[in-house]
């Protein structure tokens, strides 16, 4: 099994993205809101001039320039190939600038999962 982490940097893709994503066989994907540092640092993402009790117009806002991490655990690498070649039909190549950051990290053990709805596996496994 493998995490996928997609960091997206256009957020104006994310249906484009999750679409693609469950066309190419993925079944779970949690979606955050996240920023990075330069983004932080550049943007002035988390002001300090925000009232106690912000407007729901200041946090809107605020949430439209947020990137969007994307998680999912897959079963092989074929599925990893999928997802990959998925992403990069929507944003583009991963490694240009602006386009997101996709990592793959192995998974040990996880808990939780439906592995039969998950994977397609055999019921009687």
């Amino acid at each position: 099994m493998y995490l996928i982490l997609f960091v997206l940097h256009d957020p104006d893709l994310l249906r484009d993205v999750l679409e693609v994503w469950e066309k190419a066989g993925v079944c779970g994907i949690t979606v955050l809101p996240s920023t990075g540092l330069k983004r932080l640092q550049t943007q002035d993402v988390l002001r300090e001039d925000l009232p106690l009790i912000p407007s729901l117009e200041d946090l809107i806002q605020q949430e439209e320039r947020l990137n969007r991490t994307l998680f999912t655990v897959v079963n092989d690498n074929e599925m990893v190939d999928k997802v990959v070649e998925a992403t990069q039909s929507i944003v583009g190549d991963l490694n240009l600038p602006n386009s997101g950051i996709l990592t793959v990290l192995p998974v040990a053990r996880a808990f939780g999962l439906d592995r039969k709805t998950m994977f397609n596996e055999n019921p009687d496994n």
